[in-house]
């Protein structure tokens, strides 16, 4: 399926919470010397307008980073908070147009000299664009990511990051994001993965969090941000990012974000978050 198109989503709430844990992951590996290893499985267009095109039409930032951005004092955020939009800023200072990063493009202004990045996009149009901007800074592939990640497991350097997010526009994504970590857990288990999933009522996606737990009982973090109730309604009620092999920081950082997101992301005073997890 390649209707999906993230530009529809940039900068909601759920870019917010996935980009704010990317951003944590990146800078406390970036603490060693050894290059590191960034892979994106589904890497989109890698920035998007927020003047035109798609992000006009539904304006999902608006209740997402622009809130953020319009907090009464940013000086009063969470430290991590005010990473996340000082990265944000940084990534679109030379954007001639109100623009919105990708993960690809969070990852590539974070990645040092000694690291590398390769990036996965199967849509022709997205995959386009990102080629155009990124082809000298990273490994670009038109093609799935749950496929080509196995080949770059584990990498030279034996450390990485994985950001996993696929659209899950297709049920089937579930099931293979389950067979695509367990593989690559086994693989390189000293990996560090983020893995991305909506908050819908399908069982699908209500079933997801425990399977994944199962796969990594011992060291994973899961953290959930809703902006309102789990209803039958249509639409994602919210997001959550699972993490295995967390950093041991990462738990305090969220604790730190994820009350102020529920209540400044949430919809009439309905935000609610989890934070959950085993570490060793």
């Amino acid at each position: 399926m390649l209707s999906y198109r993230h530009g529809f989503h940039a900068g909601n709430h759920a870019d917010v919470l996935k980009h704010l844990v990317e951003i944590l992951l990146l800078d406390y590996l970036q603490k060693k010397e050894t290059g590191l290893l960034y892979i994106d499985t589904h890497a989109g267009a890698g920035c998007y307008s927020l003047d035109s095109g798609f992000a006009t039409q539904n304006r999902e930032y608006d209740s997402g980073i622009a809130r953020l951005k319009t907090a009464r004092d940013q000086r009063l955020l969470p430290q991590a908070l005010q990473r996340y939009l000082v990265v944000v800023e940084d990534c679109c200072r030379k954007e001639t147009t109100a623009a919105y990063p990708g993960s690809p493009m969070i990852a590539l202004q974070l990645l040092r000299t000694q690291d590398r990045a390769a990036l996965f996009e199967l849509h022709p149009s997205d995959f386009s664009l990102l080629q155009q901007r990124f082809y000298r800074q990273a490994k670009l592939a038109q093609s799935d990511g749950f496929t080509g990640l196995r080949a770059l497991l584990p990498p030279p350097s034996r450390r990485a990051l994985v950001l996993i997010d696929p659209p899950y526009e297709d049920k089937t994504d579930y099931a293979t994001l389950l067979r695509c970590v367990q593989d690559a857990v086994k693989r390189f288990a000293g990996g560090v993965y983020a893995l991305w999933y909506p908050l819908l009522p399908s069982s699908e996606s209500r079933q997801l969090e425990g399977q994944l737990k199962s796969i990594v009982p011992g060291n994973y973090l899961s953290a959930t941000l809703s902006i309102r109730p789990l209803t039958g309604e249509r639409g994602m009620a919210g997001s959550g990012m699972f993490v295995i092999n967390p950093p041991w920081t990462l738990r305090a950082e969220l604790e730190s974000c994820l009350p102020l997101l529920a209540e400044l992301l949430g919809e009439q005073g309905q935000g609610q978050f989890t934070l959950n997890g085993v570490q060793r």
